[in-house]
């Protein structure tokens, strides 16, 4: 029977991150806006904002493989951490046009025509591809995506990178978004956060021995040996086929991620 894998991190310095990582990584002396765990189809990332990030949007899979060669890339957002005033945005407060798009994205309008939506911890958003989206400053969170890292920047805040504005306009949702998830409980303990095509993800607060069927873990709180292995919060783990046996030292909150079976 094989054994559960750690995912070794990758650290992405960002002018928007934070040098707060802790309690998922220790504090690092520069500014880290991300922290990445390839997850075969899958992208897992922490991130961690000082700044509001840019206004963007990410293509469907068609358009990404005919313009791209790249998946689409179609995402959720667990929030772990946030400030009292912190948001996101997802859509707009009513529907726009082409037109206006392109205006108030050329003008910076654009951050007043969307749906800026309070984020807590414990919170989700679903980001599906086509979403005009931002997220906002004061904080951290775990993204779930499609292993893509196609991003189509529509307003920047000014700041010196560049935006790919045509292409947004091709591949933009212009209506509104739901808002944030509801989770449904599945089980003791147990919550259903997102279901899509490309990923289905749970939450679950483990005080006692149990199984963990196949995909991947991303510890959030708490600590313990899985397969034998010491875990820690911020540890992402591959879990095989057959499953693993975690047995936490103290209460953990994990969530579970895995491509569905088409």
């Amino acid at each position: 029977m094989s054994a559960a894998q750690a995912i070794e991190p990758r650290f992405i310095p960002k002018i928007w991150g934070s040098k707060e990582l802790e309690p998922w990584f220790p504090n690092p002396t520069e500014p880290t806006g991300e922290v990445w765990f390839p997850a075969g189809e899958l992208l897992i990332k922490f991130l961690f904002t000082t700044e509001n990030l840019s206004v963007q949007v990410h293509p469907k899979d068609d358009y990404a493989a005919l313009h791209e060669q790249s998946l689409g890339k179609t995402e959720m957002w667990h929030i772990l951490r946030a400030a009292p005033d912190a948001k996101v945005a997802l859509g707009f407060t009513e529907p726009v046009g082409p037109q206006q798009f392109r205006k108030s994205a050329e003008s910076g309008e654009i951050v007043d025509l969307l749906e800026w939506m309070p984020a807590h911890a414990g919170d989700t958003f679903f980001a599906p591809a086509g979403t005009v989206h931002a997220i906002g400053a004061g904080l951290a969170l775990c993204e779930i995506q499609q292993n893509s890292d196609v991003t189509y920047r529509v307003f920047d805040y000014g700041r010196d990178r560049g935006l790919q504005l045509e292409k947004a306009l091709e591949v933009a949702d212009f209506g509104r978004h739901p808002g944030a998830s509801v989770p449904r409980l599945i089980g003791a303990g147990s919550e259903l956060l997102v279901e899509c095509a490309y990923f289905v993800t749970e939450k679950a607060h483990i005080s006692f021995p149990c199984a963990l069927h196949a995909g991947y873990a991303i510890v959030l709180e708490g600590s313990g040996l899985l397969d034998g292995q010491p875990f820690r919060p911020g540890t992402v783990w591959s879990i095989p086929q057959e499953g693993s046996r975690i047995g936490p030292e103290s209460p953990v909150t994990l969530l579970t991620t895995r491509v569905p079976v088409s």
